[in-house]
């Protein structure tokens, strides 16, 4: 077991390097200038050479590299080019709007696609079956970025049920805790309608049925405990993707999360901030999948012995 969460972790931290690597070289050499952004064009020469040393934007991009990478590894994210405050003060103030979120739309996936996919493992073929299969295909084939506006003309500037954007109160989250969730939920809803089809022709579930259960005690109790390695291959991988998915899903509701920031970031070309939210979104990435394998290998020590 412990060389197996030695792989993993060494896994993780491989990945990890390489996304730092990978984004700060491209930041850098992305079109724009962040002096001229906080400057504007009218700024004298003079100006700006002085603003570009006091940021060192006028060393070498390799220095700055190895500069980032030894303030990196004293947790030191620096200072906002923009609002000169200390990067990780920013973050700890948008990270719980963020994982908040996050989480909300997973708890909505979850307790929409569970009980359509059960429904349509017991009822295949059946028109319960075609209907959620239907709408977990649309679920997958409408983006974020036209399922919120329409959330929000719908269930705001129609019905007036909840607010177009903001984050004042719970009902705030709702729309788009379901903007982010819907295709999550699309996605899970078939993978547990598969995993649970796959497990009802075991052996042990027809042993289970043969002994007077009834048959949602088969399908809770026998069925969909052992269908559960794929099913958390899917919320594990999908838990990741929600935060990059927030970053269009805040945007359009305004909700002040690490999303927004990061727009709000590139728009302004404050380098340091947007590899700081990148690298956020990206080591949580990597945790949540890491977990993941380490979960399977609680789960099944198949996975641990063929290591």
């Amino acid at each position: 077991m412990i060389r197996f969460l030695l792989i993993r972790l060494g896994s993780a931290l491989v990945v990890t390097t390489g996304v730092v690597c990978i984004v700060f070289f491209l930041l850098h050499l992305i079109p724009g200038d962040p002096v001229e952004v906080m400057l504007g064009e009218s700024a004298q020469p003079a100006d700006r050479e002085a603003l570009r040393h006091e940021l060192g934007l006028d060393q070498p991009v390799l220095k700055q590299f190895q500069t980032y990478l030894s303030d990196l590894t004293h947790l030191d994210l620096g200072k906002s080019l923009h609002s000169k405050r200390q990067i990780t003060a920013i973050l700890f103030e948008r990270l719980p709007y963020t994982f908040m979120l996050a989480i909300t739309a997973l708890l909505f996936a979850i307790l929409i696609a569970f009980p359509l996919g059960l429904l349509s493992a017991i009822r295949k073929e059946s028109l319960i079956d075609r209907s959620a299969m239907g709408f977990a295909m649309l679920g997958v084939s409408i983006p974020n970025f036209w399922m919120g506006p329409i959330l929000i003309l719908i269930f705001s500037l129609w019905l007036g049920w909840f607010p177009v954007s903001g984050s004042d109160g719970f009902s705030s989250i709702i729309l788009p805790a379901l903007t982010l969730g819907t295709a999550l939920a699309a996605i899970l809803s078939r993978m547990v309608r598969s995993a649970v089809l796959e497990v009802l022709n075991e052996d042990f579930i027809r042993t289970a049925r043969a002994k007077g259960m009834t048959e949602w005690r088969v399908i809770l109790k026998h069925a969909l405990g052992n269908a559960t390695l794929p099913i958390i291959t899917v919320l594990g991988l999908q838990l990741g993707a929600l935060l990059g998915g927030a970053v269009i899903t805040e945007t359009i509701f305004a909700w002040p999360g690490i999303g927004q920031l990061t727009i709000e970031a590139i728009q302004q070309r404050d380098y340091p901030v947007v590899q700081a939210c990148v690298l956020v979104i990206s080591l949580t990435y990597v945790l949540v999948n890491t977990m993941t394998d380490m979960a399977y290998g609680w789960l099944d020590p198949r996975v641990r012995l063929s290591e």
